[in-house]
Parts: C-alpha cells; structure tokens; sequence
C-alpha cells in the first residue's frame, strides 16, 4: 500500500511538473526569464513557509544544513529555474519537457560515478546510449532549423542540474532526521536568496501584470514550484534520488499534450519520435536484474 502511495505521488509529480513548461511560456510572455525564475522561488518559497509552520515545523537550525540547502537549492531550483526560462524563449514547451526527460539518464551517470547506484551493466548502458540517441534525434543538427541552439542546449543543462540536485540531496539532507516539509521551504528560501541577485541583469524592465499573468504566475510558483518540490522530497526520501528523477519518464507526455492542447504547438514527428526513444532509453536504465543463485545488493535509496 506504501508503495502505490509512493508512485500515485510520482503520478501527481509528473502532471504538476509536467504543467510547469506551459506556465514558464505563458508567464514569458510579461515577464523577463530573471523575473520568471525569481517570482517561482519567491511564492514558492511563500507556499511552503506557511504550509511549515502551520504544521507545527520549523526552519531546520542554522549550521552545516544551511550549507547543504545551499548547494541543493543552485542544482535543483536557481540553476535550472534560470536555464529553463532561459531556454523556453527559443524551445517550445513540448521540447522543453522531453529534453527535461534526460534527467533520469544523468542521474544514473552521476549515481554511477558518486557511487550511489549499481554500475553500467550491459541494458543500462545501451538505455544510457538508446537515451542520448533520442536527444540527438530531438536537437537533429544535421537540419538547419529546429530546437537546436543555445535554448535547447540551456534545458539540457537544466535536467543534468536537476539529476546532481537530486543526488546531492538524496546524500546529504533526506533522512537526517529534519521533516521533508521543513528542508524544502528551507530550499526554496536559499534559490530565493541565490536568485536575487540577478535582477539587475535583466529582471528590472517593467512588467505588464494582467489577470492572465497573476495567475499564471501565483500558478508557476505555489503548485507547479512550491508543492512540486515538496512532492519530490518526499519521493526522494521514500525512493530514493533515482526514483525521483524517474517523474521524467511521464513528464514529456504531459508537457507535449498541454503544449499540443493549449498553446497549439505542433506534432513533429521527429520530436515524438526522439521522445519515444528517450523513453525507451529510460525505461531499460530502469530494468532491474534478476536475482540468480542469490540477491544482488539493494541499490542505495537516499
């Protein structure tokens, strides 16, 4: 029962962050990537605070915590939050989702060489091969038009963040005894911090706030920043850093059919196609080996 709570939450993560590329595009459309990044930390660092202390939790104590909380809250919000915005300026939402796919492939690459994860047997490796081939098909750098450039390049580089955040935080701050809900307020409170800074570089031009914008903008960053993230601790502390990462496997779905339904984004077959391989890529890094004449190690789960 345990476990098809843990994965009805993977389930509710993949729609939540799935939705996230369709509110980036439309909070672009008023708003600078530096004011799309900071007001995601801002409100959801503000969702979080108060679901903290309405619960009775508090802020864990200032120490080497805070110092973990810093390096996580750059890898698993600052960093990727900026790239994305970034990014989607030039890649469609749909894309911008199937890239943020390859997360559950870095993991295991960085899983592999932090020593967190089994090693590359011969299925991983060829999923690791098979997921990267996708991505290539995606990017297609033999046409001379397409989703590749600095954009894509950017979201990329967003899900490889996403992948160090998640085994960073797997080691060093689920299960030290601090509640979920506290430790990811406390994130959100240092990319707040992390993020401020940038505003002179772009996030100081005016913005056009409308009825649409509010909206999308309170959306981005209580639900699809503020309880995606609190979500996702709690998927790493119950499964783990790798299991986490895994919400990519349904991610591309949802941000293709929000992308395709609400913002009349195209189906290229060349995109569906890189993300069925991405998936299939996936999918074998997933395969767990079967026992022969006794049990493999467990894998570590954060």
């Amino acid at each position: 029962m345990n476990r098809l709570r843990t994965w009805t939450q993977v389930g509710g993560l993949a729609l939540l962050w799935g939705s996230t590329f369709l509110w980036i595009d439309l909070a672009l459309e008023a708003m600078t990537p530096v004011q799309v990044t900071l007001s995601r930390c801002v409100l959801g660092s503000g969702a979080l605070l108060v679901a903290c202390f309405a619960s009775g939790r508090r802020l864990p104590p200032w120490g080497a915590t805070w110092w973990h909380l810093a390096v996580a809250a750059f890898f698993c919000n600052a960093l990727p939050f900026a790239l994305f915005s970034l990014g989607q300026q030039t890649v469609d939402s749909g894309v911008a989702g199937v890239l943020n796919a390859t997360t559950p492939l870095w993991a295991v690459l960085i899983g592999v060489v932090v020593g967190t994860e089994r090693g590359l047997r011969p299925v991983r490796l060829l999923g690791l091969l098979l997921g990267f081939t996708g991505v290539m098909l995606i990017f297609a750098p033999w046409r001379s038009t397409g989703p590749v450039g600095g954009g894509a390049l950017a979201i990329v580089a967003a899900a490889a963040s996403y992948a160090v955040g998640f085994a960073y935080v797997g080691r060093h701050l689920v299960g030290k005894g601090v509640p979920t809900i506290s430790v990811a307020a406390a994130q959100l409170v240092a990319a707040t911090a992390l993020t401020a800074p940038l505003l002179p570089a772009g996030g100081l031009t005016p913005v056009r706030v409308g009825a649409q914008t509010l909206i999308v903008v309170v959306i981005l960053g209580v639900v699809a920043t503020g309880a995606t993230f609190h979500l996702t601790y709690r998927i790493i502390a119950a499964e783990g850093a790798t299991n986490a990462a895994a919400v990519g496997y349904l991610l591309p779905v949802v941000s293709v059919a929000l992308g395709v339904v609400v913002l009349g984004e195209g189906l290229n077959p060349r995109i569906v196609a890189g993300t069925v391989v991405v998936l299939g890529g996936v999918g074998l890094i997933r395969r767990h080996p079967r026992p022969r004449s006794a049990p493999a190690p467990a894998a570590t789960s954060g």
